[in-house]
Formats: C-alpha cells, sequence, structure tokens
C-alpha cells in the first residue's frame, strides 16, 4: 500500500470520529494527543524560569511577544518541537517543545528546546537562528541555524550556519557540524531533511536557494560537499530571493528514496534520486517531472511517498502520490488529491508532518504573510496546530 492511500484510510477514520466536547473538538476514542483537534501557539504563552527572568527580556527587548511566531513542527510522542525562527527581534528561542496532552490543550506554553543556555544571541556554541527543523525515525532532531538573525528587519550576522543533532528521547545535543565551508556570503540556506541508507548510515541534506546547490553531509564518515543543480532548474525563476523547496519521499526498497526539488517562483518540478546525491551526482540525475499548474508552497510529506503543498496564496492543501500505480515520473494536477479546504479564518498551511509512528499528520496553519507585513496587532500571529483531517467533497 502506497503513503499516500495509508493515510488516506487513516484520516477518513479520524474525520468520521470528530465530535464537539466541551465547546472543543476532540477525535472520539483515543486517548493520545490526536484525541485533541486543535492547539493555538502563541508568543504570550512561554515558560519561563521565573518572573525575574521575564522581566529582564521584557526590559532589554529581547522578548517581544508579537514578534514570535511558529512556522514547522515536528511530533514524538505526546510533544510537538515547534521553530520559532528570529524573523524580527525580540524572539528569546528559536526552537521549543510543546505539551499534547488534555490538561495542556487550546494554549499550550512553548518551552525553549532542550533548554534556555542553547538559545542565549551572540553565544557562539548557542543556536542563534533554527530556519528548519526535521525529526528522522530514530529520534534525531536536526536543526538547521542559518546564524544571521532579524532576517525581515535588519538583517545581523551572529554566526556561520551549523547543524545541531538533539536526541528526543535525551534531549542532549549529539552532534554539531560547522557548514562554513560549503556555503559563500550569497548562500541561503532554506530547508533541511535526512535520510538513511541501506546499510543504516545517515544523509543530511540542506537546500541553499542562492547558490542552486543541495548540501550533502555523511554523518558517520563526516564527509560533506555540495551537489550543484543544473542552471535549467532556475531558468524561468521570478524571485529574486526564492525559496528552494526539499521534500524526501520513501522509494520501494530500503535506504532508496528521491529528493523533490523546485523553487519557489519555478514554474517546474524536479526530482534526484538520493543514490545520486550521495553520491554527489547531479549531472544527468536530475529529472524534470513537468510544469506546476501554479506557483506551488510545499508543505511536507507523509513520511513515505505524499508529498503535501498548497498553492502560493491560497488555502487549500493537495496531495500527490508519487509512487501511485502508474504514474511513472507523471506530475500534474491530475494526479493530485484536495485533502483540505482553506479555513474560514485566513490561516494559510506552512508545513505538514507526521508523527513518529506515522499514525497521526499535523497541520500547522498560521497569517503568515500578515506576520511579514507586520499586521498582526499587539496579541501576535494567529497559529494553529492540528491532525490534518481530509475534507474532501465537503
Amino acid at each position: 500500500m502506497s503513503g499516500f492511500h495509508a493515510m488516506t484510510t487513516l484520516l477518513t477514520v479520524a474525520a468520521a470520529t470528530v465530535v464537539l466536547s466541551g465547546g472543543r473538538c476532540e477525535v472520539a476514542g483515543t486517548d493520545g494527543p490526536a484525541a485533541v483537534a486543535a492547539y493555538s501557539l502563541s508568543g504570550q504563552n512561554i515558560e519561563w524560569p521565573c518572573t525575574s527572568t521575564k522581566s529582564v527580556y521584557l526590559d532589554s527587548g529581547l522578548y517581544v511577544a508579537k514578534n514570535v511566531i511558529v512556522t514547522r513542527a515536528q511530533v514524538w510522542g505526546n510533544r510537538a518541537f515547534v521553530l520559532t525562527s528570529r524573523f524580527r527581534s525580540g524572539v528569546p528561542f528559536t526552537v521549543s517543545t510543546v505539551r499534547l496532552e488534555c490538561e495542556h490543550r487550546c494554549w499550550p506554553v512553548l518551552s525553549p528546546y532542550p533548554c534556555w543556555a542553547l538559545h542565549d544571541e551572540g553565544d557562539p556554541n548557542a543556536i542563534q537562528n533554527a530556519v528548519d527543523i526535521y525529526l528522522d525515525p530514530t529520534g534525531l532532531l536536526w536543526v538547521l541555524d542559518s546564524g544571521l538573525v532579524n532576517t525581515v528587519q535588519q538583517p545581523v550576522r551572529r554566526s556561520q550556519p551549523r547543524i545541531f543533532a538533539i536526541d528526543v528521547k535525551t534531549d542532549k545535543v549529539v552532534k554539531q557540524f560547522d557548514l562554513s565551508g560549503l556555503v559563500c556570503s550569497a548562500s541561503r540556506l532554506n530547508y533541511i531533511t535526512a535520510d538513511y541508507g541501506d546499510d543504516g548510515k545517515a544523509f543530511v541534506y540542506v537546500s541553499d536557494a542562492a547558490t542552486r546547490a543541495v548540501i550533502v553531509w555523511e554523518v558517520e564518515a563526516n564527509r560533506s560537499f555540495r551537489v550543484v543543480l543544473p542552471k535549467a532548474i532556475t531558468h524561468d525563476c521570478t524571485g529574486r530571493r526564492d525559496v528552494l523547496y526539499i521534500a524526501l519521499a520513501k522509494g520501494p526498497a530500503a535506504g532508496s528514496g528521491s529528493l523533490y526539488l523546485t523553487y519557489l517562483t519555478s514554474n517546474r518540478m524536479y526530482r534526484i534520486d538520493t543514490c545520486n546525491l550521495r553520491r554527489g551526482c547531479s549531472e544527468g540525475t536530475v529529472a524534470d517531472l513537468g510544469p506546476k499548474p501554479e506557483k506551488m508552497v510545499i508543505l511536507g510529506t507523509d513520511g513515505r511517498t505524499t508529498l503535501y503543498f498548497r498553492y502560493r496564496g491560497q488555502g487549500d492543501v493537495y496531495a500527490w502520490d508519487t509512487d501511485r500505480p502508474g504514474d511513472g515520473t507523471s506530475f500534474g494536477s491530475d494526479r493530485f488529491t484536495l485533502v483540505r479546504k482553506a479555513d474560514d479564518c485566513g490561516r494559510l498551511a506552512t508545513h505538514v508532518a507526521p508523527d513518529n509512528q506515522g499514525g497521526v499528520l499535523w497541520i500547522l496553519e498560521s497569517n503568515f504573510p500578515d506576520y511579514i507585513s507586520g499586521a498582526v496587532g499587539c496579541l501576535g500571529a494567529n497559529v494553529r496546530l492540528q491532525p490534518l483531517v481530509a475534507q474532501c467533497g465537503k
């Protein structure tokens, strides 16, 4: 059974069991995190070590609640690990955790992860600005730190870009990798994902939009290199500061898979098999899958073969099963399935990801465009994390 069809079965069951309880939507018959239909994540709700620490952060401008916005989320057990990048000043930490438990539902607090000390702005040993996170099946949370803070105001370079690996089972940093030898001053790092070969060895991939490259780190051997992508993938791009999306889909055999790539403003979708990435080979190995119906925002995958996306400026969420029988390398609107209609609150999805057991698919939505334009007001962004429930035909 392909990833999409397995997840569709789960979503259909979930959609059939949503009930109202005390004014809140809950999924009947479950006791875990999926029993709560929605969590509102706000910079107003932060777990401080003490009131005096909060006062110091407020008085010094290190904490401005409305400047905190969650844009990515990864779920392991009853915890969600969320990304709060330093787009603006006043963001006290850029990776945090929230408890997905009944007593904390609706408005859970954000706690810096794994600790406050690892997010001290200006500390060369701390995470300066996490711009993406990826939780792999073994429980390693891979954190991409660009080192550049206040990116929509007055950008400041605090450190060279790095990768941190945090074991969520122990809450300890177990690996750190300096990317300074693989980037240049123009580099613009966007996304990170991790993969394992058939021998169990880990590979980490990072997209660099400005240099048209994917950075590859073979973790155990501590070997790294850049795979420069063909010029053709940028020839129709129109964005001055474009985004290079990468999404990893698993293959039928252990250790196999493909990385799907596209620029936000590009008109086409591309793919490179991970076996070629690991060898550092891009010449003749990047497949052009065809034109995109519109500009796409890639949201994530189900951890198997299905890629989720929405069109730029639109709220409907679609799924594309890359392993659908008979598809081959076909790509187009006739292959897409609408899995969630836009809500009426103006929120747009920024991330879709499975939990660590693959039983629940989570979606993160917010009024991110309002945040970027500075139009969120004193209460900050409107962010919601909840299980993705199929709404097709409603």
